[in-house]
């Protein structure tokens, strides 16, 4: 076992990729519009009609837009599935397709966040693709390379700390995604 080579980019995207096939994906199919944007408590933050938003901040360049705060309020206030995948899609995918994989730049502000569940669910399927490509196409070389600027504080991690930190992100929110899925359809009976 001591000399066995492991070639880590496959166990990095399996990490994923098998949580995505098995667990998560599956599980949001069908998600509906009232699913997506609903409130199961007060004060919930979401994506809304622009102009309707109720958090200090919203982000977003369409019709759409995100709650947010800068700083992140204390205790942060309890999130919709819509606000959960919008938070994925951008802050954990599309703004590190856009660092690493040669994503048209994006951020909180300037992405287009969907107007129904199934836009949403399209857009993660396409973030989700990019990055897993994208980490494959890093090899295991690529795996070692320091994140660089667009990493903060982490700039000089190995990638593949990138690659931990974003799938467990990605697996977190969606899996709470999920829960509040079955929520919604027990809670409603």
């Amino acid at each position: 076992m001591a000399d066995q080579i492991w070639n880590w980019n496959p166990l990095l995207r399996e990490q994923l990729s098998l949580h995505w096939a098995d667990q998560l994906r599956g599980r949001l199919d069908g998600l509906t519009d009232d699913e997506y944007f609903w409130e199961p408590v007060p004060g919930c933050w979401n994506v809304r009609p622009r102009g309707t938003g109720t958090a200090p901040v919203q982000g977003g360049s369409g019709t759409m837009t995100i709650d947010f705060a800068h700083p992140p309020s204390d205790p942060a206030p309890f999130t919709t599935i819509a606000w959960r995948l919008g938070h994925v899609i951008v802050g954990a995918l599309a703004m590190r397709n856009a660092a690493h994989f040669g994503r048209t730049p994006t951020d909180y502000f300037s992405f287009e966040y969907a107007p129904t569940a199934a836009a949403a669910l399209a857009q993660l399927d396409s973030e989700y693709a990019t990055w897993l490509g994208g980490v494959e196409g890093l090899g295991e070389d690529g795996l070692a390379r320091p994140g660089g600027e667009a990493e903060g504080p982490l700039a000089e991690q190995p990638m593949a700390e990138l690659v931990l930190r974003i799938n467990r992100e990605v697996i977190h929110h969606l899996a709470e995604a999920c829960l509040l899925r079955d929520l919604y359809l027990h809670g409603r009976r």
